[in-house]
């Protein structure tokens, strides 16, 4: 049986000793992902396992060899753990994702939206199209798919293309951090305890003021660049404006477009005010129905078959190619449930060292608020190591071990779930690979993207905590 840390930290003399595996466990990840250029997953485990060996000599264990291998395989059974929360759900995200991709669905939102706000309008058009895509869709999938339509918005009007790409980048940037079932915002509401409903419902509510912030920053910022698409563009986006070439009805239907991202949204928000207002009494047996199909397994399940369906009538693809395509989404959801199943691993592992008691008495005696304390921590590691993901996954593993089951705080946890994904956007520069996917398909230099995508990443992360402080003032929500 695998010895429970917890029980060793208890016992240590050294109240200080559970920073120094935090920190530990964090310089690790930073050095192995910056410096040594060792892939995320690989540095998480070594993290995860260096922070179980050092909180052994922290309790005076360092000699016994069963407490060495239990500090070893701990991480192994926590990755597993976790793994078996966000697997299932990661996976069908990705088909979703490539089956609104090859079935026109993606590119169906992005025309109609475009044809209703009008080339006046073409940059809240985009916007409105990247938080939607970002929700299925990986970040620079959404971008690799948009950036045409917006190099060929700005040749038409011979204006706005970096205001056009700071468009692209906040919508879609906006939902890859704070709303599930994208990977990081998934990880923090299943380590956080909070309903998968309530995560959506809250990032989608903060994320579209939010939205609305980055889009009138992003204008201001503009209007002091000059910025032209003229032999800018990389072949790699020239290739994506293919996508773009479909006739209208080769296209899917705008319901069918919408239903795979709209669907889980509807099915698990539904499940959570029945659950909230306690409306199972009046609902009866159908409560039951609710319950189900708003589970997030169930949810994403019907979401997938739904985008299945629509690829399946747009296209005459044959089983086999079907199957390879299906097999390349499986393949990237892979690497991602490795890296924030490893997360897991870390996280848990520096709650058993004690770090959540320690936080707790260090912040309560600084009057530190558990909110700007998760965005602080996420905006340090994102700026340290540049993966906004990983960001996430190390930050909340850590706030999740402070604030528990969140009784101990005077808002709702969910607050902390979006300080935690505002906080990992900033500050965005070299070492994220984010800025090099927009630098590089937009063809602008390394200082017009720090000018335009490090500063729109910079607003909306500011913005987001400042909206998520006055929510929780206003709306406390407790649990």
């Amino acid at each position: 049986m695998i010895l429970n840390l917890a029980q060793i930290s208890s016992n240590t003399d050294w109240t200080a000793w559970p920073f120094v595996c935090l920190a530990a466990g964090m310089i690790t990840v930073i050095m192995s992902i910056t410096w040594l250029k060792i892939h995320a997953f690989l540095s998480l485990m070594l993290a995860a396992m260096a922070v179980g060996i050092l909180n052994l000599f922290g309790s005076g264990k360092g000699q016994v060899t069963q407490a060495w291998i239990n500090a070893l395989e701990q991480p192994m059974h926590e990755m597993g753990s976790t793994a078996g929360k966000i697997a299932w759900v990661i996976a069908l995200a990705s088909i979703i994702g490539i089956c609104m991709m090859e079935s026109g669905a993606a590119e169906k939102i992005v025309r109609v939206m475009v044809r209703m706000l009008g080339e006046t309008r073409a940059a809240w058009a985009l916007l409105i199209c990247g938080f939607i895509l970002g929700i299925p869709v990986f970040f620079d999938t959404v971008f690799f798919l948009l950036i045409p339509l917006a190099r060929g918005l700005s040749l038409k009007t011979g204006k706005n293309y970096a205001l056009y790409i700071m468009a692209i980048c906040s919508g879609a940037v906006i939902t890859h951090t704070l709303v599930p079932p994208t990977p990081g915002p998934l990880f923090m509401a299943v380590n956080l305890n909070i309903h998968l409903g309530t995560g959506m419902f809250w990032g989608i509510l903060i994320g579209v003021p939010v939205a609305a912030i980055s889009m009138i920053a992003a204008e201001r910022i503009n209007h002091g660049l000059n910025i032209s698409p003229h032999n800018r563009i990389s072949q790699a986006s020239e290739s994506a404006g293919s996508l773009m070439n479909a006739q209208e009805a080769e296209l899917p239907s705008l319901f069918g477009s919408l239903l795979p991202v709209a669907l889980p949204v509807v099915l698990i928000g539904s499940a959570s005010i029945v659950e909230a207002f306690e409306l199972a009494t009046y609902l009866g047996v159908f409560s039951g129905v609710f319950m189900v199909l708003g589970n997030k397994l169930m949810a994403m399940t019907l979401a997938t078959a739904a985008a299945v369906i629509v690829l399946m009538r747009q296209t005459s693809m044959s089983k086999e190619v079907m199957s390879s395509k299906l097999n390349h989404a499986l393949e990237t959801a892979g690497v991602i449930i490795l890296i924030t199943a490893a997360g897991g691993a870390f996280g848990a592992m520096i709650k058993l060292a004690g770090i959540g008691d320690a936080i707790a008495g260090l912040s309560t005696a600084l009057g530190l608020s558990h909110i700007l304390l998760g965005w602080m921590m996420a905006a340090l590691m994102k700026t340290a190591q540049g993966s906004g993901t990983v960001s996430m996954i190390t930050t909340t593993g850590m706030m999740a071990s402070v604030i528990g089951d969140g009784s101990n705080l005077a808002y709702h946890p969910v607050y902390v779930f979006l300080a935690i994904g505002c906080g990992s956007g900033m500050v965005s520069w070299m070492n994220d690979s984010g800025f090099w996917v927009v630098c590089k398909l937009s063809g602008m230099t390394e200082r017009e993207t720090l000018k335009t995508w490090s500063a729109s990443l910079a607003v909306i992360s500011i913005a987001g905590l400042l909206l998520t402080l006055i929510a929780s003032s206003l709306f406390p929500m407790r649990p």
